[in-house]
């Protein structure tokens, strides 16, 4: 399943939202350095999603804040956790 999120580096805490456009939203705590956000990103998500960090790829976005997320993993299990946003 491919994920189109917008991430928000440098926040005071993690956590995934929707925005008012329905755009997914993670605020992350990591600082956009060196690739430590998208590390940190990766590691987010699976934590958040209950899967390992090598079911989740970045596809696109590796200096924007707009990104593109595979996860292979069930889209019905996916859209479940992100419809309790």
């Amino acid at each position: 399943m491919r994920l189109h999120i917008r991430v928000k580096p440098n926040a005071s805490k993690d956590e995934v939202c929707r925005e008012a456009d329905g755009t997914i939203r993670v605020r992350i705590k990591a600082p956009p350095v060196e690739g430590k956000a998208n590390k940190y990103l990766i590691t987010f998500l699976a934590g958040y999603f209950g899967l390992s960090k090598s079911q989740i790829t970045l596809l696109k976005g590796e200096t924007n804040q707009f990104k593109t997320i595979e996860i292979e993993a069930a889209e019905a299990d996916i859209q479940k956790k992100l419809d309790q946003v």
